[in-house]
């Protein structure tokens, strides 16, 4: 409105009328009390508890007496300039939207991630650790001081080399060791996809995650590393056994070398349950036929399930009908 009245010269209830104001608007002057009292005393809280934010400040303010809520306390501590800088947290997209594979056989999908631990004199170090998804084998461990993405390379390497091949897809974190460029020119060389999980979504790696809970319990928590050496010969040791002596529940009490020599069968795991009475991973559906003890499975190595498969559709009642229905017609009127 004063811009109005001065732009075109004209008298303040003019410019009341052009701009649809009432005057008791243009006219009114604050009557709120005086506020410097409360400044005061919310910048010296503030500068005594320097990561309080405006809605604990308000309840110091409250115990002490001031009659004031948060929407005061706030536009008060916008205008003094007491807003707490938090680092912004870096958002990463998923780099690969699509679901991730799941493994159907041995070498094709592994998982891998990092566990920290310390050394007798307190020194922290670092462990690679590289699980393949299908058989829970524990492809790779290394340890080192610090694992930057060259040396996850090397590892990665090292581990393609023992296996005979690289794997389908590795599936990681958005860690900055794995996100490197290293990684990624190996990972493109040896065409291998790298499947990152959503930031804050550890489950989505839970190979990788159960693995380390057992590394640590049965490994890291029991064992004294007196040097790095030390370390990679007791996980080297430790690796040995969990691959070729330790059973695993999810693979029906096997041991994970045993069971990459199963691989033939083609099945791929399920989520074992305890608590119910159906079978262990390392079982496909139609495989349930073949806990019948009536029923046996034929011997030979090489089959595709097809036996599997007619077993299931000779329990069909409809079919079994059919059979006999057609077996009788053709003894009584065939030529």
């Amino acid at each position: 409105m004063r811009w109005t009245q001065q732009a075109y010269r004209i008298s303040e209830r003019r410019a009341i009328r052009v701009v649809g104001m009432r005057r008791s608007t243009c006219r009114y002057r604050s009557c709120a009390p005086n506020q410097n009292g409360l400044r005061q005393r919310l910048r010296e809280l503030a500068a005594t508890h320097v990561r309080y934010g405006y809605r604990r400040l308000t309840v110091l303010l409250r115990r002490e007496g001031w009659p004031v809520n948060a929407k005061r306390i706030y536009r008060l501590y916008r205008e003094e300039g007491l807003i707490v800088r938090t680092k912004q947290r870096k958002k990463m997209a998923r780099r690969e939207r699509s679901p991730q594979p799941v493994a159907s056989r041995p070498n094709q999908c592994w998982s891998m991630d990092f566990v920290s631990d310390k050394l007798a004199d307190g020194t922290n170090f670092r462990i690679l650790t590289v699980v393949d998804q299908f058989t829970r084998e524990c492809v790779w461990l290394e340890a080192d001081r610090s694992m930057t993405g060259a040396k996850v390379v090397a590892a990665l390497t090292k581990a393609s080399t023992e296996r005979n091949g690289s794997p389908m897809s590795i599936t990681c974190d958005n860690g900055s060791e794995f996100a490197s460029r290293v990684v990624e020119a190996w990972a493109m060389q040896h065409e291998v996809r790298l499947c990152f999980i959503r930031p804050g979504r550890p489950v989505e790696n839970g190979f990788a995650e159960s693995f380390n809970g057992r590394l640590r319990d049965e490994c890291l928590n029991v064992s004294w590393f007196c040097s790095l050496v030390d370390a990679n010969q007791k996980l080297a040791a430790w690796r040995t056994h969990y691959n070729q002596q330790r059973p695993h529940s999810a693979l029906d009490d096997r041991t994970p070398a045993a069971f990459a020599q199963l691989h033939g069968v083609h099945f791929a795991l399920t989520t074992v349950n305890k608590a119910s009475a159906r079978p262990g991973q390392g079982f496909a559906a139609p495989a349930k036929a073949a806990l019948d003890p009536g029923r046996h499975l034929p011997e030979d190595d090489q089959y595709e399930g097809e036996a599997l498969l007619r077993i299931a559709r000779a329990r069909d009642p409809l079919l079994s009908l059919w059979s006999d229905w057609n077996a009788h017609e053709q003894g009584s009127g065939g030529p």
